[in-house]
């Protein structure tokens, strides 16, 4: 029997004080490694942990200064209890500070296109950068092989001319949004809109080109859109 899926505060609760993160439906965590051997052994060392239920959840990316780690039912598209289990495990496992938040931190870049006829945009989308519906969501496409942005899409309601209609959003651990949100405003930055915040803080360049700092948090109250 398939695990049952998490509500986003039970996902981010539960492995909290682990050093993972709550990242677009993904429990993700970055290890600190001083050398791309080291990460190499280190995960072929998790990938023997976690068995068989590891090529079912686990997405793993090396680089010569952190192992990212990113955790999820993957035919479902949604973090279960099994999830959270192997996040310990895997944390169990390594047994070192792990830095969801630091210089090695963890955030996911998606792209919007807010569009009056997703089904008919969409497929373009699909062909062109060579993506696929997304588990659990018909209207978000995502990179099989993990490299390229997911593009999700916005329903509109009518026409906005003089405006973008593709933004980025950047989704961040839940406590480091405020500081980003700062930064980007200390850097000449105009805050657009607030009125979503804590699940995301609309946000422009000095020209208006629009970006999105999103969260997990409030994702369930009504009208937040439900992406992230």
């Amino acid at each position: 029997m398939d695990s049952p899926a998490l509500t986003r505060t039970q996902a981010q609760d539960a492995v909290a004080a682990l050093g993972w993160r709550l990242l677009l439906g993904e429990l993700v965590t970055a290890v600190p490694l001083d050398s791309l051997a080291e990460g190499a052994g280190l995960l072929t060392a998790v990938a023997v942990e976690l068995g068989p239920d590891g090529d079912a959840h686990l997405r793993a990316d090396l680089r010569p200064d952190r192992l990212r780690l990113a955790l999820q039912d993957r035919a479902r598209g949604v973090v279960t209890a099994t999830d959270v289990d192997l996040a310990r495990r895997v944390t169990e496992l390594v047994d070192r500070p792990v830095d969801p938040v630091g210089e090695t931190g963890v955030q996911e870049l998606e792209i919007a296109v807010d569009a009056l006829d997703i089904p008919a945009v969409r497929p373009f989308w699909a062909a062109v950068l060579d993506l696929v519906p997304q588990p659990g969501d018909e209207d978000a496409l995502v990179d099989p092989a993990g490299r390229l942005p997911a593009v999700w899409f916005q329903q509109m309601d009518a026409a906005r001319p003089q405006r973008n209609r593709i933004h980025l959003d950047i989704t961040v651990p839940h406590d480091v949004a405020p500081a980003r949100v700062a930064a980007a405003l200390a850097a000449g930055g105009r805050l657009l809109s607030d009125d979503a915040a804590r699940a995301f803080w609309v946000l422009a360049d000095v020209e208006g080109n629009e970006v999105c700092v999103c969260t997990w948090q409030d994702r369930d109250r009504p009208g937040v859109s439900p992406a992230g």
